[in-house]
């Protein structure tokens, strides 16, 4: 009888035991050799290195197609700052229209308005400062002229109420009419009888003939353009809106004699267009240039003709309600509902001082009065003599922040919002100068920056091969993909924001190195802790991985939370290093999570790292790691400490196996 006894291990756990074992089978046993399969332990991480690599192509595919397809086209290298490109330097006057001198508080508003103009995210580099009673604009590389231009634009942003809007259509086109049936006799005179409104009891019969005018194009919207401020009067009663909607109207007796509107009463007053008005909108071209710069110079008080920035939709709109000064901030993002889910849709979110809430709450009450397809239910943004929008309102907005929903696209959301945020500009320029300028530093601060990195990297680099042997060569990679990920972010940026590459973001990459080894480090000490516990390689990764994670995570949380108090409370240099910082933490954290601990976790189920070879970077004797010794007969040795650098083992020993 022959009796077998099962140690405590398995059996592939064992040296000289299963598919390494180098024992002689038996000739003509008749078995075949077991196929090798997949180990199960492998899917996990070769699918998480299979998503990184697809990130990867998606970031440098999306730098190819807007190189080859964008307008303006990305450059296939990151964009540099004036201190290594140099770039264009504008020096501007400010002109005012009596030619008075401009004051400190205007002059130093126009500066933050230019700054924010031409840096909104701090990281194009641009330099705006005071050269007298002038301003000294310097930005990188080769500024389009478009860019110039708005420079020395006289920006004034103001809001005001709609009066009348007409589509402005293609040359030789004409106005769609529907199509309808002809009707009977008998039913068309019925009709007109119903829409016939009777005459007011006491009401003077020599009514003008102005009120007998058929709807035209001018007058969309479905009311008519009355002739008088009587005729107004008349009109405003018949809206659908309660009497205590906010609208300032006064409904006088049907038999006053018409007078001119008081000023500021209504600005919504339908009394403000003259034939002279009516006869300007039906002559405005969209097309002359010179329209804005005379809606620009037009007072305040008094409506005007103005066309849309699109050239497709013109109006007549009534006196200046509230000025660009009470909008504090405009902000684009996604559309969400009360419950927070998103729509899908993008929206423009304003936001008025305590003046302007309370105006705008105002407006909104009156103009709710209105239907909601009239163009008096609209207000317009007025930007450089130019209407930018003309939203109609849903509802009265007592808070000072009001949303303006659409069908906007993300560029459309966020262009309107930067021209409502940062359009008001006090007053005018006149460019006095505008010369090339050279670089601050040049080439050869460049160069030695990049020696230094590349110093830094090397030395990096030898450390972790000194320290972990063959696994030093994870790391050595990990920082590999790390730098390929920086390039690749770096360059897109560049085309997307204007973010340019200044020697304080070089020093930022460079001081990023070091982050990105501490999170090895961190990750390879935690996995040999667990080597020494007694632990196989195979199942120390893991576990050490576990513990090391919320480590790592905590380490980088706080580097973001540095970088982010540096970016918002510094200047444009030290935004440009605490930008480049904050963007390598967290490429490192993406590298470890989706390369470090995949590729170590694969290695782990190799031979070489698996058994702890020499130059391994796990021996289990170079860690001083436990052993336990298996003695036969279902016995055990307890386990002891190998001193460090033990060469010689007893028989028990190399029969046995890291527990």
């Amino acid at each position: 009888m022959t009796l077998s006894t099962s140690g405590s291990r398995r059996e592939e756990d064992l040296p000289g035991v299963g598919e390494s074992s180098s024992r002689r089978q038996p000739r003509g046993s008749g078995t075949r050799k077991p196929r090798k399969t997949r180990n199960p332990r492998m899917r996990g991480p070769v699918r998480t290195l299979t998503t990184l690599l697809v990130l990867t192509l998606l970031l440098f595919a999306g730098i190819g197609a807007a190189h080859l397809w964008a307008t303006p086209r990305a450059n296939l290298a990151p964009q540099l700052g004036l201190d290594l490109a140099g770039g264009r330097q504008i020096v501007l006057a400010p002109l005012t229209d009596d030619g008075a001198a401009v004051g400190t508080d205007q002059l130093d508003q126009a500066i933050d308005i230019i700054r924010r103009r031409v840096d909104a995210t701090g990281t194009s580099e641009a330099e705006v400062s005071r050269l007298g009673q002038n301003i000294a604009v310097a930005i990188p590389g080769n500024p389009t002229p478009e860019q110039l231009e708005a420079l020395s634009r006289s920006s004034q942003m103001s809001f005001r109420p709609v009066l009348m809007a007409m589509p402005v259509l293609p040359p030789g086109a004409e106005p769609q009419v529907p199509r309808q049936l002809p009707l009977p006799s008998e039913q068309l005179q019925e009709q007109v009888e119903q829409l016939t409104p009777p005459e007011p009891t006491g009401a003077p019969t020599d009514a003008p003939a102005e009120d007998q005018a058929e709807q035209t194009d001018e007058n969309r919207g479905g009311e008519r353009i009355p002739a008088s401020a009587t005729a107004v009067d008349e009109a405003a009663t018949t809206l659908d809106a309660p009497a205590t909607d906010g609208a300032e109207v006064t409904v006088g007796p049907t038999e006053a004699p018409a007078q001119d509107p008081v000023p500021g009463s209504n600005p919504s007053d339908l009394a403000q267009i003259t034939p002279e008005l009516q006869q300007q909108l039906i002559e405005a071209d969209c097309a002359d240039e010179s329209l804005a710069s005379r809606v620009a110079a037009s007072p305040a008080a008094q409506p005007v003709v103005v066309c849309n920035t699109d050239a497709t939709e013109k109006y007549i709109l009534g006196p200046v309600e509230l000025s660009g000064a009470n909008l504090t901030d405009a902000t684009s993002g996604a559309e969400q509902v009360a419950q927070g889910a998103v729509t899908g849709r993008w929206q423009v979110v304003l936001t008025f001082d305590g003046e302007g809430g309370q105006t705008f709450a105002d407006i909104t009450s009156r103009l709710m009065g209105f239907p909601q397809d009239s163009p008096q239910n609209r207000f317009a943004m007025v930007l450089d003599g130019e209407v930018i929008s003309a939203p109609t309102v849903n509802s009265v907005i007592p808070n000072g922040v009001a949303t303006i929903t659409g069908d906007f696209t993300v560029e459309e959301a966020e262009t309107l919002a930067n021209q409502l945020k940062f359009g008001a500009l006090p007053m005018s320029f006149d460019v006095q100068t505008s010369e090339q300028i050279s670089p601050t530093l040049g080439g050869e601060q460049l160069r030695y920056g990049l020696i230094a990195g590349a110093i830094g990297l090397l030395l990096v680099f030898a450390f972790m091969m000194v320290q972990y042997h063959a696994l030093g060569l994870v790391a050595i990679a990990s920082l590999v993909v790390a730098g390929v990920l920086a390039y690749g972010a770096v360059t897109l940026l560049g085309w997307a924001t204007n973010f340019r590459l200044t020697m304080a973001g070089v020093t930022g990459l460079i001081v990023a190195i070091g982050v990105t080894a501490d999170s090895f480090i961190v990750y390879f000490e935690r996995v040999r802790d667990e080597v020494r516990a007694g632990r196989p390689l195979r199942y120390a990764v893991d576990t050490g991985w576990e513990r090391a994670r919320q480590t790592i995570i905590i380490s980088d949380v706080v580097n973001l939370l540095a970088a982010g108090v540096l970016y918002f409370l510094s200047e444009s240099g030290v935004k440009a290093f605490a930008f480049t910082l904050g963007l390598i933490t967290v490429i490192d954290l993406l590298v470890v999570m989706m390369f470090t601990h995949p590729v170590v976790s694969i290695l782990a189920n190799t031979t070489f790292f698996g058994e702890g070879k020499k130059w391994s970077g796990m021996e289990p004797e170079r860690l001083g790691a436990k052993r336990s010794a298996y003695l036969g007969r279902g016995q055990l040795r307890q386990p002891d400490v190998i001193a460090p650098r033990r060469t010689r083992h007893t028989r028990e020993e190399l029969e046995g196996g890291v527990v």
